[in-house]
């Protein structure tokens, strides 16, 4: 399936890329799965993209790890923000 990914923040910088078009397989049809299939990537994916160290949406709607994903969803990846 295709998806857009849209990176924000600390994975925008560190991955040196802000967007891109994938064709995700279909045993990634969770973003739990996506950013697994994403950390196969190698290295520095894996690090940036641990489950602890990213907040997702799919079509600008925030979403846990659990929420499936469908094709041509767009699926934001970004660095949790913390306040004070």
């Amino acid at each position: 399936m295709k998806i857009e990914l849209v990176y924000f923040g600390r994975p925008r910088e560190h991955l040196k890329m802000s967007r891109e078009t994938a064709d995700v397989p279909a045993e990634a049809s969770t973003l739990a799965g996506l950013l697994a299939w994403l950390r196969l990537r190698g290295d520095i994916w894996a690090q940036e993209l641990a489950d602890s160290r990213v907040r997702c949406a799919i079509n600008q709607e925030f979403a846990g790890l659990p929420a499936a994903i469908n094709e041509s969803d767009e699926i934001a990846i970004f660095s949790p923000i913390s306040g004070g």
